[in-house]
């Protein structure tokens, strides 16, 4: 009886984590094929999708390696990019329903991002199972590990124009993730504006010229975090 009830819960989190599976293809092709372009070899490629299994972050650590970035600016920034995890992890550990081993939890954790975590977040029930969870997180999991391994051995294949253009994959998906929290919340879109001016400046401005890549992403990151946080104030925030 205990077995079927695995079962179904576990089953259960497979069939939601579809919708999520069918978006992370995709994106974990074009991901393997810009890593494949950009001349990271496949082992590595599959290994960030293996253990990082965090989309934005996989694109701007290929894009940094490709610069050739400090393996301490790539850390820094994909932790900073990261953070949000911590936040995600402590609200569902607030609902689940503690009857597996501490590893057990553990793997489901590892699972965790933002499409997991909204589908788990929008459940009625009061206490989410660790089956349910971990059905939907490694079901996503494997979709988009799936995709690296297809866009990694189907690059060639692709002409190169396209190839080299798999690089904007990286804006889609922020534009994809900003928009709809701008339309939401008047307070999102002032931090936007002020982190493309903090990024522009560090870009543009001559004297800021010896920062590195890395580190203009790390400081916008902080500078717009906490400009946000103390200063601004917007309509429709939730």
């Amino acid at each position: 009886m205990k077995q079927l009830s695995f079962n179904k819960l576990y089953f259960e989190g497979i069939k939601d984590a579809i919708p999520i599976s069918i978006g992370y293809l995709p994106i974990g092709m074009a991901f393997g094929v810009l890593a494949k372009s950009m001349g990271i070899p496949y082992e590595i490629s599959i290994l960030m999708s293996l253990i990082i299994f965090a989309g934005a972050s996989q694109f701007v650590g290929v894009n940094l390696i490709a610069i050739g970035t400090s393996s301490f600016e790539i850390v820094l920034t994909t932790f900073i990019l990261n953070l949000r995890h911590f936040l995600m992890s402590s609200s569902l550990s607030q609902r689940i329903d503690y009857t597996k081993s501490k590893k057990f939890l553990s793997l489901i954790s590892f699972g965790v991002t933002d499409e997991t975590f909204a589908v788990a977040s929008l459940k009625e029930e009061s206490k989410l199972s660790p089956e349910f969870l971990f059905g939907l997180n490694f079901t996503a999991f494997f979709a988009w590990n799936f995709g690296t391994v297809l866009g990694i051995f189907l690059a060639e294949s692709i002409p190169k124009e396209i190839q080299s253009s798999m690089g904007i994959s990286l804006y889609v998906m922020f534009i994809g993730l900003l928009i709809p929290a701008v339309r939401r919340s008047t307070k999102v879109l002032k931090i936007v504006l002020v982190a493309v001016f903090i990024s522009s400046a560090l870009t543009w401005v001559p004297v800021f010229k010896f920062i590195s890549t890395g580190w203009i992403i790390i400081i916008t990151t902080i500078v717009a975090s906490f400009i946000g946080a103390k200063f601004i104030h917007g309509d429709g925030d939730e």
